[in-house]
C-alpha cells in the first residue's frame, strides 16, 4: 500500500510538473506564428489608398 508521504510526494511531482507544462506550453503559443498573420500580400492598394494617391 501507498503511505502518506509517498502519496504527498507523488501529489507535490505531477502538481509541480502540470504548472511546468502549463507554462511551457503558454510559452509556444505566445511565441508560436500563425499562416495568416507572417504572409505579407504584395500586389494594388486598395482603392481608397489609390484613389487618395491621384
Amino acid at each position: 500500500m501507498i503511505s502518506d508521504d509517498e502519496l504527498y510526494r507523488l501529489a507535490v511531482f505531477l502538481g509541480s510538473a502540470a504548472m511546468v507544462l502549463i507554462v511551457v506550453y503558454n510559452f509556444f503559443e505566445v511565441n508560436a506564428q500563425s499562416k495568416g498573420k507572417t504572409s505579407v500580400k504584395v500586389g494594388p492598394q486598395s482603392t481608397s489608398a489609390s484613389a487618395k494617391s491621384k
